[in-house]
């Protein structure tokens, strides 16, 4: 006769979490200053002004947008801050910053958003692999704030999870 098969993970006081789970929907886009420069050296601020007039900002609709330049050139700051105006009316999110720092900043909001005391006292798997992009650095964000209510803290799968932090006693 054949034992039934018990889900140990499911019995346990295990609590897996997923960052996917809390990852905002929304096309994520850079705006690339470089495409506005002479030569990708200097900006001409007369067609610069002339090109943020007549650019269609609208197809930074609902997206997160991050703002850079990606060439070596001496970009004043007040020039990012004109595009992040004209991009703001559309956008979810803009910032200063490339993709990484869009997400940061993103999940920045979002934890703020998180009543972290729904993990008082709770052992805590934290999964490593999912299908968004989430830097590293945001999930060392998340660590550092369920550790102030977590039980335990580890990572990656219950049958093989790496233990990260354990609450004194």
């Amino acid at each position: 006769m054949a034992e039934e098969i018990i889900n140990r993970v499911e019995n346990s006081n295990l609590l897996q979490v997923s960052l996917d789970d809390y990852y905002p929907k929304g096309e994520r886009v850079v705006f690339d200053l470089a495409a506005c420069l002479k030569d990708e050296l200097a900006l001409i601020e007369k067609d610069f002004r002339t090109f943020l007039k007549n650019n269609d900002w609208t197809i930074y609709e609902r997206k997160y947008v991050g703002i850079i330049c990606s060439v070596d050139a001496i970009v004043p700051l007040w020039a990012f801050m004109l595009v992040a105006s004209h991009i703001k009316p559309f956008a979810k999110k803009v910032v200063f910053g490339n993709k990484e720092d869009l997400e940061k900043t993103i999940f920045n909001d979002v934890f703020s958003a998180i009543d972290f005391s729904q993990f008082k006292d709770a052992t805590i798997i934290v999964k490593g692999c999912g299908k968004y992009p989430i830097p590293e650095s945001v999930f060392v964000d998340f660590t550092v704030k369920l550790q102030a209510y977590a039980k335990s803290i580890m990572f990656g799968e219950a049958c093989s999870a790496v233990p990260l932090y354990k609450k004194a006693k």
